[in-house]
C-alpha cells in the first residue's frame, strides 16, 4: 500500500493506459477518481477494484464538456479538500493526413480534447492540487511531439503533444515554490487502441503493454517524488530533460 489515502483523478480511465494505471493506483491504496465517456467500461473498471478492496468514484464524462470539468474541481474540492494525483492520460489520435487535407473541425477536436481540456483540468485542478501536501501531475506525452518529422501526416496529433509538453513544463514552472510536482511521460508503443489505429499493419504481439507502463508511474505520484518539468522516456526507463534547440 504506497498510496493509502491519496486521492487520485485518471482520465480515459476505462480502457488501455488509463485503465491500467487506474487499477494500479486503487491496488497502491489511492481512492481512484475514474473519468471516461462509457459508463459500461467505467462500471466494470469499478468492479475489478472493487473486487481488490480499492475504492473508485465513477465520472462519466467527454473531456470536451469543460464546463463540467469546471464542475469536477469544484466538487473534489468540496468533498475532499484535496487532490493528491492527476493521471491527465486522455487522448485522441485524429486523421492521419496531410495537414493541407485536414478539416478545421477535425483538428479543432484534436486540440480540443489533447490540450484545451488538460488546461482545463489544471485551472480547475490548481486549488485541490496544491491543497494537498504532495500534488502530482502527470501528463501522458508522445515523441511524436518532438520528432514531427519521424511522424508526417500525425500533424494535429504531434502538434497537440508538442503543446501539452509546453503545458506541463509551464505548470511545472509556476508550482516550483509549491508541493506540486508535474511529469510527462512517453510511452513509447504499447498495445492500445489508439496504436492500432495508427498503425494497422504492426503485429500487437511485439508490443509491450500497459500493465507493464502501470507500475513505473506510482514511484512519479509518490510523495517522495521531487522531479518536477521532466519527461519519464518508458522506451528507455530514463528521466529526460528538455533541451532547447540548438543554434
Amino acid at each position: 500500500m504506497l498510496l493509502p489515502g491519496r486521492i487520485a483523478l485518471v482520465t480515459g480511465a476505462s480502457r488501455g493506459i488509463g485503465r491500467a494505471i487506474a487499477l494500479e493506483l486503487a491496488r497502491a491504496g489511492a481512492h481512484v477518481i475514474a473519468l471516461a465517456r462509457t459508463q459500461g467500461a467505467l462500471e466494470e473498471l469499478d468492479d475489478l477494484i472493487r473486487a481488490k478492496s480499492g475504492e473508485a468514484t465513477l465520472v462519466p464524462c467527454d473531456l470536451k464538456d469543460f464546463a463540467a470539468l469546471d464542475r469536477l474541481g469544484a466538487a473534489i474540492y468540496a468533498r475532499w479538500k484535496k487532490l493528491d494525483i492527476l493521471i491527465a492520460n486522455g487522448g485522441i489520435l485524429g486523421p492521419l493526413t496531410p495537414l493541407a487535407h485536414l478539416d478545421p473541425a477535425q483538428w479543432d477536436e484534436v486540440m480540443a480534447v489533447n490540450v484545451t481540456a488538460n488546461w482545463r483540468l489544471v485551472r480547475a485542478l490548481d486549488l485541490p492540487l496544491r491543497a494537498s501536501d504532495a500534488g502530482r501531475v502527470v501528463l501522458i506525452t508522445s515523441a511524436a511531439g518532438h520528432r514531427a518529422d519521424l511522424h508526417p501526416y500525425w500533424g494535429p496529433y504531434a502538434v497537440s503533444k508538442a503543446a501539452l509538453d509546453a503545458l506541463g513544463r509551464t505548470y511545472a514552472a509556476e508550482t516550483q515554490a509549491s508541493a506540486v510536482k508535474v511529469m510527462l511521460v512517453n510511452p513509447g508503443p504499447l498495445r492500445t487502441r489508439l496504436r492500432a489505429a495508427a498503425m494497422p499493419g504492426e503485429d500487437p504481439g511485439i508490443l509491450r503493454t500497459p500493465e507493464e507502463l502501470a507500475p513505473k508511474i506510482l514511484s512519479l505520484v509518490s510523495p517522495e517524488w521531487q522531479e518536477t518539468g521532466k519527461l519519464y522516456d518508458f522506451p528507455t526507463d530514463a528521466i529526460l530533460s528538455f533541451r532547447a534547440p540548438e543554434i
